[in-house]
Formats: C-alpha cells, structure tokens, sequence
C-alpha cells in the first residue's frame, strides 16, 4: 500500500515537470514576427520635349498602353513646336530628353549640351527626295543645273549623298537658297531644274510634269529621328534607361499588331487626325528593336548611325553652323539597346 502511494506521488511529480517543461518551451519559441513590407518604388519621372511629327507617335503609344509605368518609369511628353525653345529647356535640365532629328543632336552636341542618343525613332523613307525635270534622267544630270533647298539643313545632306554617289561635287550643281517646301513650289512652277523637298511636294511635283529623281528609300539614316537624353540623367538612372528602351521595344511590336488602335492612339497624342498621322506614315519607318540594334550596331561594330553623325558633324563645321565637330563615339550610347529584348 506504501509502495503504490509512493509510486503515485512519483508518477504526479513527474507530470508536473513535464507540463513546466512544455510550458518553458512554449514560452521560449515564440511565433517569428512577420518581415515589414518592403516600401513601394517610386516611378522615375522622365521628361521629354518633341516637336509635332508622325514618327514620334510611338512615345505616346508606350505612355498609353503603360510600358513605361510598367518598367518603373512616370514619361511626361512636352510638345514644343520651337527648336530653340527645345534645346533651351533641355539645357536648363527643365526636361530630360529631346525627340528630334539626328542633326539637331549634332548641333546640341556642339554646344557642349552633353547628351546621349539612347534609341532611333524613324527614318525617312521616301517622306523626302529630289524633284527633277524629266530630262535629267540620273543624278549625275544634275551638273550644271538650278537646285534649290534650304542650305544648311537635311535637306542639304540628302543632296550631297546624291552627288557623291554620282561622282559629283556640291560646286557641280547651282544652288538656289530656299525654305524646302518653298523648293517644291519653285519647281513646280518651272523656277528651277531640280528641288529636294519633301512630302506633299514630291506628289506635286511628279503630278506637275516633273520626276523623282532620288528620295530617301535609297539613303537610309540622313533624315533619322532619335531620342537625346541627358547624360547625367543616364548616369544617374540606367536602370530607369534601359527600362525606357525596353518600353520603347514593346510598344513598336504592339503596334505592328494593332495598327488600328495604335494609330488612333499616336495621333490623340501628337493633337493630328488619324487620317493625317496615316498619311504620313507611308513614307515613313518606325524602328522596332531589330532596327536600332542594326543601326547602332556594337561597341566594336559601330553601326550606320556613327557616320551619319560624324558626317553631319563635318558638314555643319564646313558651313560654320557649329564651332567644334563632337564626336559620334561621345554622344552615341549603343548599351541599352544592346541589352534589350
């Protein structure tokens, strides 16, 4: 009877101990605090100034259809007609970007603006050309005959090409100082021999008598449309950069496979009717990806668009529309592109 007393005073001293042990132990492993929710990234704001022009559409697709939100970045897009107003606000950091011609850029270059050439918008493809009698059959009829275009400008550029490839020289032909669309009306009323201007006046012209001697189609990357962004903005963010090539690589496949509605989209945003934007845009070609990385190439196979502003550099140094030449290889940044898919 001792014996089984003693066994059960036992039995219960060792029940106790253990419900204290589980209760310690209970005590002692809490329930792991939950991790505080990382905080919300910003967008990065980026602003970029344009002028109103056809191929400039695909920024407003990207900022619509919200491939720039979506690769962390908050696009804001300026329309500002004036060219020296543009190159003004960019030089005062009041925006971060332009979307312009690539010669603009040469001479935002020369004006120790430091910029870099992130992504080509469109080249002209046809959109601009040289008007001539129809008894000039080939570019190198031209000699000794009236042009007329505005020098100093593309327009003189695409002329040159076209001699060159001729086998002419710019003092081959004589020159007739104009505003382009005022060349297409010269010509048009049998003024001169020859205009370079551009759409509608290459219509016109063809439709008054006269032929299209050379156009764009068969120059590539002269008349060239790009995005210049600052270069401390590009040190500063390069992810936020390499978003923005990347937006930009979307919404050019987006709308090869919504034309419609991305028409619609980009005249809304450039303030022209659809009919307009169409309109133009056949003589245009909007770069996708494949095109940038072809025009821009490598580091170690610079592309087409490397000579092209080395050229147009030396040409307005020759004209003495700029005071220096900057060089290709310090404001073209073929990275981002590069790294893109």
């Amino acid at each position: 009877m001792k014996r089984s007393i003693a066994v059960l005073l036992v039995l219960a001293f060792l029940a106790t101990l253990l419900a204290a042990g589980c209760g310690s132990q209970k005590a002692a492993a809490p329930e792991p605090a939950k991790p505080a929710p990382a905080p919300e990234k910003k967008p990065v704001p980026l602003t970029i100034n344009l002028p109103t022009w056809t191929g400039y559409g695909p920024l407003f697709l990207a900022k619509e259809k919200g491939f720039f939100g979506k690769h962390g970045l908050d696009v804001n897009l300026v329309i500002i007609e004036g060219l020296g107003e543009r190159k003004q606000a960019l030089a005062a950091n009041k925006v971060q970007g332009m979307a312009t011609a690539l010669d603009v850029l040469v001479t935002v270059a020369a004006a120790d603006i430091p910029v870099k050439i992130i992504w080509g918008l469109d080249d002209s493809f046809g959109a601009d050309g040289i008007l001539a009698k129809t008894s000039i059959k080939t570019p190198a009829d031209l000699k000794g005959k009236t042009v007329a275009l505005e020098v100093g400008s593309a327009s003189h550029l695409l002329l040159l090409s076209v001699l060159e490839k001729a086998g002419l020289k710019e003092e081959d032909v004589k020159i007739t100082p104009m505003k382009a669309g005022d060349a297409g009306a010269a010509f048009v009323a049998g003024k001169v021999d020859a205009a370079v201007t551009w759409e509608p006046w290459l219509t016109k012209g063809v439709k008054a008598g006269g032929k299209l001697l050379a156009s764009t189609k068969e120059f590539p990357g002269i008349i060239f449309d790009a995005v210049g962004l600052r270069e401390d903005f590009v040190k500063a963010n390069p992810q936020a950069v390499q978003g923005f090539v990347q937006a930009m690589a979307e919404a050019t496949e987006y709308w090869k496979s919504h034309k419609d509605e991305s028409n619609g989209i980009m005249a809304k945003g450039l303030r022209i009717t659809t009919q307009e934007f169409t309109d133009t845009l056949s003589s245009l070609k909007l770069y996708d990806l494949a095109d940038n990385k072809a025009f821009f190439g490598t580091a170690d196979k610079p592309g087409l668009i490397y000579r092209n502003f080395d050229r147009t550099a030396d040409f307005y140094l020759a004209k003495k529309l700029i005071t220096k030449k900057a060089a290709a290889k310090d404001f073209i940044d073929s990275t981002f592109i590069n790294a893109a898919k």
